[in-house]
């Protein structure tokens, strides 16, 4: 099967594989070549897959939609990142991650300027009438 991941800017894998495994929102699910079409909304967490040489290998990816159809595997998601063992990912994960949590913080400051700004104009405008 052919493994494709999808992020919003960039193409995060694509490579042959012999087994995909992921988390769906009713549980975990595997997928192999002859598996039947298939469509799933992916939760949070970690797909593994099974490379042509037999050697399981990982993605830490955020909410997605995952499409096999015939030999092909795809996923799209917002987030994700590749790691070879679980230890490697986690620490790259935590890092990714603090990046954006750091940028969330910085757009909340700004709308919160903004919704209170928005707030005081009103006000000012019900005194006025």
């Amino acid at each position: 099967m052919k493994l494709k991941v999808l992020l919003p800017d960039q193409v995060l894998m694509d490579q042959e594989v012999a087994k995909v495994v992921a988390e769906g929102e009713n549980g975990s699910f595997c997928l192999l070549p002859r598996h039947v079409d298939f469509v799933a909304a992916l939760s949070p967490g970690i797909l593994s897959f099974m490379d042509q040489k037999g050697v399981e290998q990982f993605l830490a990816l955020d909410e997605g939609v995952l499409v096999k159809q015939g030999q092909e595997v795809l996923v799209s998601t917002r987030r994700g990142v590749r790691g070879g063992k679980l230890g490697e990912l986690r620490s790259l994960v935590d890092e990714q991650f603090r990046e954006l949590d750091e940028y969330e913080v910085k757009a909340r400051t700004a709308m919160a300027k903004i919704e209170a700004g928005f707030v005081r104009r009103f006000l000012e405008l019900h005194e006025i009438h």
